[in-house]
């Protein structure tokens, strides 16, 4: 029976689901999982391409702000500047030579994915660049700056409460 089995997997058949779980394909990544690496590779291979190149452990928060300003020329949102004619126009009616920069939205979902990265691959979450107050600070300079030169002001969403969690701190603070 044993030699059906082989006979089997090599054509095909449906029997082939009943292999060991260690001779089966990993499960595919999700697209998060594979932009994490993605992102994670790009930028060791910023850090290497740095002269002279810098070790991950040497990596600080300096070279994180380095990284998202050269993403900038990769960007391809619009942000006008304090003189243009468009500033705090949301549809300008025509072209400018304003420059293309990445949006706040990617920016921050990069730093998101980063930290994460950092901690899965060995580093330390005291030791984190990417969960550093200057990134936040950054983050929150591009995210203000983009809204004004769209003239749309950020609203930040909130957090709906949970009414279960609520109720057990209002009875919890009546019991003592």
């Amino acid at each position: 029976m044993s030699s059906n089995k082989g006979k089997d997997v090599a054509e095909g058949s449906s029997r082939a689901v009943a292999l060991a779980p260690d001779q089966q394909n990993p499960p595919p990544l999700s697209r998060y999982e594979s932009q994490k690496r993605r992102d994670w590779n790009t930028f060791g291979q910023y850090l290497r391409n740095q002269r002279p190149p810098v070790a991950l452990s040497q990596c600080n928060a300096n070279h994180v702000l380095e990284f998202l300003r050269y993403l900038d020329q990769f960007g391809k949102t619009k942000v006008h500047l304090q003189g243009c004619v468009f500033f705090g126009q949301p549809e300008p009616p025509g072209p400018c030579t304003c420059p293309l920069k990445q949006a706040w939205g990617s920016l921050d979902a990069l730093i998101g994915r980063l930290r994460a990265a950092y901690e899965e691959n060995g580093g330390l979450p005291e030791t984190n660049p990417f969960a550093s107050g200057a990134i936040r600070v950054y983050l929150r300079e591009v995210r203000d700056s983009q809204a004004k030169a769209r003239g749309i002001p950020y609203k930040k969403k909130k957090k709906k409460r949970n009414p279960m969690k609520a109720n057990d701190e209002s009875s919890s603070f009546h019991m003592q």
